[in-house]
């Protein structure tokens, strides 16, 4: 048996090849046309012009759901590990809640360019990254909880050390960018897909671009940490019978008539 057949590692696997590929996929396809300079575009940047647009927004889209689904199935597995510990519990829910905006928020990036509607893709950046730090903070809480009983002390730092990876990151950027879109170096630097490097602002934007490429493979790099505990957990379907017919009314079933059908898994 391979290893991405072991349990569910496949969700998360399939989640980082899957994110990856769209982002490289779309920066080869703007490079090709010439819509952006080659060197270390705004990921952004290399989903704004058709048909890269379309390319990077369908398969953003597919890793909302791939995200949306690797969050719930590791909120299941700390639920059943941990079912009588409250502070594990509360943490729980907190970091699916946290993790589902931040699938909600890489769903208006993938659907709001940023040269056509910048104020709505920069929240959906907010809540993709700013709301995800802070759901890969509270899994390494977790971890850190559930070590050495239920997890290894190598998880936690590895998460520990994406995460203090992510949040250097997004403070490089925020700084370049501020610094960026002060005004010192022109108006509408939004739209500006081509840059020379002789320009003046030319430091600030490759700063600010790198930061970006090194927070988007951070987090892709948090989730390969959860393929070795996926490896151990499968989620079946419980479906229970009401009834042996399907035009009957949810009243008229007798108690007899509850069976329960099928438990298979998924």
């Amino acid at each position: 048996m391979w290893w991405f057949q072991q349990g569910l590692s496949f969700l998360p696997a399939a989640l980082v090849v899957w994110s990856a590929a769209s982002f490289v996929f779309s920066y080869i396809t703007a490079i090709v046309l010439h819509h952006v300079d080659p060197l270390v575009p705004y990921i952004s940047d290399t989903g704004t012009i058709p048909p890269e647009r379309c390319l990077f927004g369908i398969m953003l889209n597919v890793s909302t759901f791939l995200g949306m689904a690797t969050m719930y199935v590791r909120y299941k597995q700390v639920s059943a590990l941990s079912p009588e510990k409250p502070k594990i519990l509360q943490l729980n829910k907190l970091g699916l809640t946290l993790g589902w905006m931040s699938c909600f928020g890489l769903c208006i990036i993938a659907n709001f360019q940023k040269c056509i509607l910048y104020y709505i893709h920069v929240l959906g950046a907010c809540l993709t990254f700013g709301v995800g730090s802070i759901y890969m903070l509270v899994q390494t809480i977790l971890s850190y909880l559930m070590q050495p009983e239920l997890h290894s002390k190598d998880i936690f730092w590895a998460r520990l050390a994406v995460f203090l990876w992510s949040c250097s990151s997004i403070l490089s950027m925020f700084v370049s960018s501020v610094v960026l879109y002060s005004g010192l170096y022109g108006q509408n630097l939004v739209q500006k897909l081509h840059w020379d490097p002789q320009e003046t602002g030319y430091t600030p934007h490759i700063i600010s671009t790198v930061s970006e490429w090194s927070l988007a493979f951070s987090f892709l790099s948090f989730f390969l940490t959860y393929i070795r505990d996926f490896q151990k957990i499968s989620l079946r379907a419980v479906v229970s019978l009401q009834g042996q017919t399907l035009h009957e009314s949810p009243g008229g079933f007798r108690a007899e008539e509850q069976a329960l059908l099928i438990a298979g898994s998924i």
